[in-house]
């Protein structure tokens, strides 16, 4: 072990006035005895309570617990060696005879819904403050969702409950649940949430609801060019698949991204939106030509 500074003995010493009182007041602030410390820690470093556990020893007596046996059982193959993976006794294995079935589809989302009637009653508990644009962070931190994984949905459950005028900013939501909002005086919008970017507002680091390309209809335009109170480290992202796009764009949907759709334009960036029943088609008239001209060989 490394020596131990002997700051007591040398304490003693400045108090009794064996050092020479031109050192003393110099020595005094270092020589006290709260400071007594190894001349090195780096030999009393150990980890944390609980930091590992102990090597499991096997066979050594049936006091230990896994004795004689060794926790393998009595006989078999498992107890004398290894089984592989899907071993079936020896015939054919299952995965061969019946094969994989279905597939894993990358594209599926994983909305966590969101009813009417659990929502009215997070309001009447106090745990919901209407006058206030509830988004997927409010609802987390008041627990009314346990958790976000790919975005929240809307649902219609409890509709006839719902009684309070709210402004509600989710990743989906149905037709009936909208419907149900608006006739109670409150306004649904949808918009793009990323993986990531669920993460960053569950934590506050990301604005739920401002992007680049999202606009308020209800702020005047002075209090848009007004500088933001809150100032977050990330941006929120915009969506760029042309599935996402089409879906935020769409009115019907309440989407965020329907202010860009003029009038009498489509939401889908490739289709047109179909000409009203009874438009007269323009129709080419081909010109008529000669008999003579038709029964000509050169």
């Amino acid at each position: 072990m490394p020596p131990r500074l002997k700051l007591l003995q040398t304490g003693r010493c400045l108090i009794s006035g064996s050092v020479p009182s031109s050192i003393a007041p110099s020595l005094a602030p270092f020589l006290l005895p709260a400071q007594q410390r190894a001349a090195s820690i780096l030999s009393s470093l150990s980890d944390n309570a609980g930091a590992y556990s102990k090597r499991k020893r096997l066979g050594r007596g049936p006091a230990s617990g896994k004795g004689k046996t060794s926790g393998r059982g009595q006989k078999g193959q498992k107890a004398h060696g290894k089984v592989p993976a899907g071993f079936n006794g020896g015939q054919t294995k299952l995965e061969v005879t019946q094969g994989p079935r279905g597939f894993l589809n990358h594209f599926s989302v994983d909305m966590s819904p969101l009813n009417l009637d659990r929502l009215q009653n997070w309001i009447d508990q106090g745990r919901l403050d209407p006058s206030k644009p509830i988004t997927m962070k409010e609802l987390n931190d008041s627990r009314c969702l346990h958790g976000v994984k790919d975005g929240v949905k809307l649902l219609a459950r409890g509709a006839e409950q719902l009684k309070s005028p709210i402004n509600l900013v989710v990743s989906r939501a149905s037709t009936a649940a909208i419907a149900a909002i608006e006739a109670a005086g409150g306004t649904v919008t949808t918009r793009f949430y990323a993986p990531n970017s669920i993460k960053h507002v569950l934590k506050g680091l990301m604005d739920p609801v401002n992007s680049i390309q999202s606009t308020a209809a209800a702020v005047d335009e002075e209090a848009a060019a007004a500088p933001q109170r809150l100032t977050y480290p990330y941006r929120l992202p915009d969506p760029t698949s042309r599935k996402d796009i089409e879906y935020y764009r769409d009115p019907a949907h309440r989407g965020y991204l329907s202010h860009l759709v003029g009038q009498g334009e489509s939401p889908s960036l490739f289709f047109r939106v179909p000409a009203p029943v009874g438009a007269r088609k323009k129709t080419v008239q081909k010109k008529k030509t000669s008999g003579a001209a038709e029964n000509r060989i050169w």
